[in-house]
């Protein structure tokens, strides 16, 4: 089934005349896959990145003011997902094996962890940075998702999100994915678009700072031959790969607490503070090592980005696309 929009968020009157807030196992959980070249990170502009393995150079920081702006995106999907960690129907009894691709912080994981305690879940990134203390039916590793997988058997749940900008090619990614999914099993991708757009439906104006900032950010990421936009495509990448049951869902994400739902106020006050605490972590790399702008001129345009964020009359929002499947049985 088509994505199409869950809902049309209601605004707040009163937001116009409020300010906007200002807001285990040790070493034995790491598998041989990480070599001390990993540790071998990589520094622009005062942010920290991973060190470059198998060829493939990421965009985003991974020092400790991004892993805290991914720990309030987590936040922000689980509350807009009605509390949920998944949206697709897997049985607790029937999951024994789950994987998280592109782990993070690992906090999706290990929350995991306590509701499917008879699961085992491997989580990977290209960067350790998931904890060392972590549930005992946890364990992270250090992979490339894009190349081969190795893994000795099937996957019961396969869960992917906030992978955005980094996969190359989605449709190998789905058939390995589709490889590694036990007959049954489910699969989840979940991933913002990139755009903003008003509660009217109506993309910012191409002169305004926000948009600018989106298709420079959007341009720089596709130099690095990764797709920026995967969300609208993920339904039919599933479909491609063999999977049936799929369940495409169009999540508007307010930004700001223009809402005036309390969730929804909640959702977009947390979504306005991890965008004005992690725009420099989005745009430095993107815009000076592969638009060509100087670091003073990306701190100048984005304190005008940050103003017009913070307009609650403008009533920004952007789409979360939640995308589920099963594989056949046969």
């Amino acid at each position: 089934m088509d994505g199409h929009l869950e809902e049309q968020i209601e605004f707040d009157p009163s937001a116009l005349n409020e300010d906007e807030p200002a807001l285990g196992k040790d070493a034995q959980s790491y598998t041989a896959s990480l070599k001390s070249s990993i540790l071998d990170y990589t520094y622009e502009n005062g942010r920290r990145y991973h060190a470059e393995i198998t060829g493939r150079s990421y965009w985003l920081p991974n020092d400790e003011s991004e892993l805290d702006r991914l720990d309030i995106c987590h936040h922000i999907i689980v509350r807009r997902c009605g509390d949920k960690l998944h949206l697709a129907p897997i049985d607790p009894r029937t999951t024994h094996r789950i994987l998280d691709i592109g782990t993070g912080t690992g906090v999706w994981a290990m929350e995991m962890a306590d509701q499917f305690p008879n699961a085992q879940i491997l989580g990977n990134d290209l960067s350790p940075v998931q904890p060392s203390f972590v549930p005992p039916n946890v364990r992270f590793e250090i992979d490339d998702v894009e190349a081969d997988w190795l893994h000795s058997a099937p996957f019961d749940f396969i869960h992917s999100r906030f992978m955005a900008g980094a996969i190359k090619n989605w449709p190998r990614l789905m058939r390995q994915a589709h490889a590694s999914t036990a007959p049954g099993g489910w699969v989840e991708f979940q991933d913002f678009d990139m755009r903003f757009y008003t509660n009217g439906g109506e993309y910012q104006p191409s002169s305004s700072p926000l948009d600018v900032w989106c298709t420079e950010l959007i341009e720089g990421i596709k130099s690095l031959g990764m797709d920026p936009e995967p969300g609208p495509s993920l339904e039919r990448w599933v479909e491609d790969a063999g999977f049936v049951n799929v369940t495409h869902k169009l999540l508007p994400i307010p930004t700001g607490t223009w809402p005036k739902d309390k969730t929804m106020k909640e959702i977009g006050a947390f979504d306005l503070m991890q965008f004005l605490e992690g725009f420099e972590g989005l745009s430095l790399r993107p815009f000076t090592t592969l638009r060509g702008w100087k670091y003073e001129e990306v701190l100048v345009f984005l304190a005008k980005v940050r103003q017009e964020l913070k307009n609650p009359a403008l009533r920004l929002q952007h789409n979360l696309h939640v995308v589920y499947a099963q594989k056949p049985l046969q």
